[in-house]
């Protein structure tokens, strides 16, 4: 496959920056009122501004000729410039709520597209980078519409006052135009420079926001290999260049205002040099020259109009950033139903799944009875867990189709597809503010106290949150918990939700043998009956499971019963083989009595159907000690 070329690039490049344009404009009118009310409050301070000098200059004439009308026109001077204070202050109101509303809609455009996305897009990206784009690049965002309106109010005086020169005098007005070349040079290359570092900078600060958060995630691991010096290291090793960069960014900034500052003086003397000579020439008034004087320096602030600049390009390159999250493609649902009682029969057609360039799940055609439970085997990297995120459509597949019921499972609302499919998984994430708020979590109304007990009692977890200070009403954060313990929870709370198909990836694998078999007899007579998709690792489930998939190499290597399996295939036999990465988690030795719990076991001691399945029970039972209850406290 041919690498993307500079061309492809490029042209990603350019799709970011108009989706990044098309974010800030949709911002901008979430807060449409209150950033009209701040362009007009800015618009009209830059017109009691350029309204000032002239109105200031003619009062000066009335009153040296003491012309009665200059006490009209005194009061009309002082309300001009209490006009100018009262509307600067407005403009500085409004700015932070503009400022504050356009962040908060970038950052929930952000978070619905990160939500809405298959998990494998959103892993595209570190958290640390990803938590930097909805927090700091968010914010320089943000600010846009703000430095839009202050860039556009700051531009008025300057342009307003060399058409009032021009109106005023046509030298004086002349002397100023002979420096604005190198001034439009001067802002030009202070916007290119200003893109560029604020690009880099922004780039290494996504960098070392990555790594931070993978240091928080897997503290106790550098802890316990001592090289927590090593990782300040790697997590700082950028801070150099963080530096560099933003001295640069003050330097760009800085070298841009002091030639500006040059600049504008020599320019404000030249017309006071030029008005000199025409009053003395009589082609001006004192009223008049204090006017072309007041003006000169009202358009020398055009060097003001930097900062503004400044600000709108440190927004835009923050947009783009924030914008990569807008780009992610989003899994739509579709506006059909599953019918009502269905058994939760489970189809995949010709389904192929493919990852960075190559294809991991292969063509996968297979029927799942409504009802039945299957044991999705294979050694590490089989495809076990992509099978069970397409069996769900936590992913959708790149060809074929997966049908719940006769439906297609991309046609199915979101709502359906979420209260009918349930998923547990080996590291649950826990969601909620208190113990029992993460078993009840979920779509759809509170289940209440008793189905969260219930589901909790099947999960083998009612033991261990009784003893919890505040039981089921503990917070999260001060109940600290083992990792068979979590998993717990992650079960209860799929049982509590429990729909027509239920997808168990990997979800017992830190329980001890005993609360694993609890657990099974559980799913199987307390829990809603339905489609169990169960990816083993345990040769007990795959035992207990109505049907066996055994995957290998992104392929269906062969499906049916475990016994039919074991007998006739040595290579099957090899996934659960003593020292085998697939062995891990303890099963249980076959044959005993708990599973008399599953109808499915009723009748047929499997350890004798499968040679050698007792002893490798057997094995594993000695190399996996049951869970110690509560030793994370």
């Amino acid at each position: 496959m041919k690498a993307p070329g500079p061309e492809a690039d490029t042209a990603q490049e350019q799709a970011l920056a108009r989706a990044a344009d098309r974010a800030l404009v949709a911002a901008a009118r979430h807060s449409g009122g209150r950033t009209v009310a701040l362009l007009a409050c800015t618009v009209a301070a830059a017109a009691a501004a350029l309204a000032e000098p002239v109105v200031l200059g003619h009062t000066l004439d009335l009153l040296l000729r003491r012309d009665p009308a200059g006490r009209a026109w005194t009061l009309l001077c002082a309300a001009v410039i209490a006009a100018e204070v009262v509307l600067d202050a407005a403009a500085a109101r409004l700015s932070g709520d503009v400022d504050g509303r356009s962040t908060a809609r970038l950052r929930r455009l952000g978070l619905a597209r990160l939500l809405r996305t298959a998990p494998h897009h959103a892993a595209r990206h570190a958290p640390g980078e990803t938590a930097a784009r909805l927090t700091a690049n968010a914010v320089e965002a943000g600010k846009v519409p703000t430095a839009v309106a202050h860039a556009v109010a700051a531009l008025l005086p300057p342009l307003g006052a060399i058409a009032a020169l021009l109106l005023i005098d046509l030298w004086t007005a002349l002397a100023f135009l002979a420096g604005v070349p190198l001034l439009v040079l001067l802002l030009r290359a202070f916007a290119r420079d200003t893109r560029t570092s604020v690009a880099r900078y922004q780039q290494v600060q996504l960098a070392t926001a990555g790594r931070l958060v993978e240091a928080l995630a897997g503290a106790r691991t550098i802890a316990a290999a001592g090289t927590a010096d090593r990782e300040r290291a790697r997590i700082l090793a950028q801070l150099p260049e963080l530096g560099t960069e933003g001295r640069r960014m003050w330097q760009v900034y800085g070298g841009t205002t002091a030639r500006s500052t040059a600049l504008m003086p020599m320019l404000l003397y030249a017309v006071l040099a030029v008005g000199g000579i025409r009053l003395s020439a009589g082609a001006l008034g004192v009223g008049e020259l204090l006017a072309a004087a007041r003006y000169a320096g009202l358009a020398a602030g055009v060097g003001a109009v930097t900062g503004g600049l400044a600000a709108v390009v440190r927004g835009r390159a923050g947009a783009r950033r924030t914008a990569v999250l807008f780009s992610l493609p989003v899994l739509d649902h579709g506006r059909a139903e599953l019918p009502d009682g269905g058994p939760g029969t489970l189809e995949l057609r010709g389904v192929r799944v493919v990852r960075g360039g190559s294809t991991v799940l292969h063509d996968i055609d297979l029927v799942v009875p409504g009802g039945a439970t299957v044991a999705v085997v294979g050694r590490s990297g089989a495809g076990k867990t992509l099978f069970a995120a397409v069996a769900g459509r936590l992913t959708d597949p790149d060809a074929g189709e997966v049908l719940l019921d006769g439906v297609p499972l991309r046609e199915v609302t979101a709502e359906a597809l979420r209260r009918e499919v349930g998923y547990a998984f080996d590291r649950p994430a826990l969601l909620g503010g208190t113990v029992g708020g993460a078993i009840g979590f979920g779509p759809g109304p509170d289940p209440g106290r008793e189905a969260v007990r219930a589901a909790a009692r099947a999960a083998g977890a009612e033991a261990f949150v009784a003893r919890l200070p505040q039981g089921y009403d503990t917070r999260l954060a001060d109940a600290p918990m083992s990792g068979g313990e979590v998993q717990r929870l992650g079960l209860a709370r799929a049982f509590c939700r429990a729909g027509r198909l239920l997808v168990l990836d990997d979800a017992t694998s830190s329980l001890d043998t005993v609360t694993a078999r609890e657990v099974e007899r559980a799913l199987a007579h307390e829990v809603r009956p339905g489609t169990r998709i169960v990816v083993a690792h345990r040769l007990s489930s795959a035992v207990r499971a109505d049907l066996v998939v055994w995957l290998e190499d992104g392929r269906v290597r062969g499906t049916g019963s475990h016994d039919e399996l074991w007998r006739h295939e040595q290579a099957y036999r090899a996934v659960f083989a003593e020292g085998s990465p697939e062995a891990e988690g303890p099963p249980e030795a076959e044959g005993a009595p708990e599973a008399e719990g599953f109808p499915e076991a009723e009748g047929t001691p499997e350890a004798e159907a499968a040679p050698g399945a007792e002893g490798l029970a057997e094995a594993d039972e000695r190399s996996a000690p049951p869970e110690k209850e509560g030793a994370a406290r």
